[in-house]
């Protein structure tokens, strides 16, 4: 029983920990971009619209995304989502930092701001795998690193 115990308390650190390190990551992204975006826009010439449409595109991704992943990981469960995602926005952001136009740029921040709705999955994962008794603390967690992650991003 003391084993079963232990093992099921580290899985648990585990997942959360996966779940923590997904969100911080996202949120690290997220703050080092916001910070040199102004730049980048001006080094292809876009000013006023064309850099509130990089900001906008984002946003907007994250927030059709959200609900879009969320109901995938319904389907798919919870780690495949977080997985692929993690590597879609790595993708986005290394497209990001490599964009030789405005419109590659523009793509860029399509995707990043679509796999950044992956929070949604995130926070069910921690649902999924707290008791409601624990589900605050698991969803203090992931506040955690979304603080934490924006204040180093920048």
């Amino acid at each position: 029983m003391a084993q079963e115990q232990r093992v099921t308390a580290t899985t648990t650190r585990s997942r959360y920990a996966v779940i923590f390190f997904t969100v911080l990551i996202d949120l690290i992204g997220f703050g080092i971009v916001i910070p040199i975006l102004p730049v980048y826009a001006l080094r292809f010439g876009a000013q006023g619209i064309g850099y509130g449409a990089l900001v906008f595109v984002f946003s907007a991704m994250q927030f059709l995304a959200t609900a879009l992943l969320g109901r995938l990981s319904d389907r798919i469960g919870r780690r495949p989502i977080l997985l692929a995602t993690m590597v879609i926005n790595a993708l986005g952001y290394a497209l990001f930092a490599f964009a030789p136009s405005y419109s590659v740029l523009f793509v860029a921040r399509v995707i990043s701001g679509f796999a950044s709705g992956n929070i949604s999955a995130a926070q069910a994962y921690m649902a999924d795998i707290t008791s409601p008794a624990e589900r605050a603390r698991g969803m203090g967690i992931i506040g955690a690193a979304f603080g934490i992650g924006f204040v180093l991003g920048p």
